[in-house]
């Protein structure tokens, strides 16, 4: 018995080596839990709630905004407008800012897009777009506006490519950061865009 309990006392003294975690075990769950602080919501950078607006009260308020575009933007079906909007971090506003894409009810082309920032209690039109086939985005902080490109002759569903212009909020304005201009093939899809070679003339005999 005394043996046994020398070899166990010898064997104690080697699991004490350093070799790390591995001979001390996992730690007590509950104890990690205590030891770690809990992380806000703004530092982990998860989702947060956005204040829904009225999208349509925004255009139709703006004074910005021409009275054409105000008159035609009128509901697809229902009460249904062709109006997208997204909610995000584009100006360092406390409050989240909004975008606000207005569409064609035909075929969804875009013809405004509207960045709104909340001041105090109202929200004030700091960026606007409007053109043909034109659609603004939030992407990591940055407002991505893409234009479709028309050439002569070219249907609404085939532009000839595409301009995406990245805008920065600076200082108390958007300004431009970036430019990429992307020209469409020809040569892919259902064919109806693509260009047909001529059929050649036969050879003389």
């Amino acid at each position: 018995m005394a043996g046994l309990v020398a070899v166990g006392l010898s064997m104690a003294a080697c699991s004490t080596g350093g070799t790390g975690s591995r001979d001390e075990g996992a730690a007590r769950v509950d104890e990690t839990a205590a030891a770690a602080p809990t992380p806000s919501p703004s530092a982990t950078g998860g989702p947060q709630s956005a204040e829904r607006v009225d999208p349509i009260a925004l255009l139709k308020a703006d004074p910005k905004i021409g009275e054409r575009l105000k008159d035609d933007l009128k509901p697809c079906v229902a009460d249904a407008y062709p109006v997208d909007t997204s909610y995000g971090s584009l100006t360092g506003s406390a409050a989240p800012d909004v975008v606000v894409n207005v569409m064609t009810c035909g075929d969804a082309v875009g013809i405004g897009t509207y960045v709104y920032r909340k001041q105090s209690d109202r929200y004030e039109n700091v960026f606007m777009a409007e053109d043909a086939a034109v659609y603004g985005t939030i992407d990591r902080g940055d407002l991505i506006v893409t234009k479709q490109v028309y050439a002569k002759g070219d249907p609404v569903a085939y532009p000839s490519g595409e301009d995406v212009i990245t805008y920065r909020w600076s200082g108390n304005k958007f300004t431009q950061h970036d430019w990429v201009h992307n020209d469409y093939s020809r040569a892919v899809g259902d064919g109806e865009a693509a260009v047909e070679p001529a059929p050649s003339e036969p050879a003389p005999s």
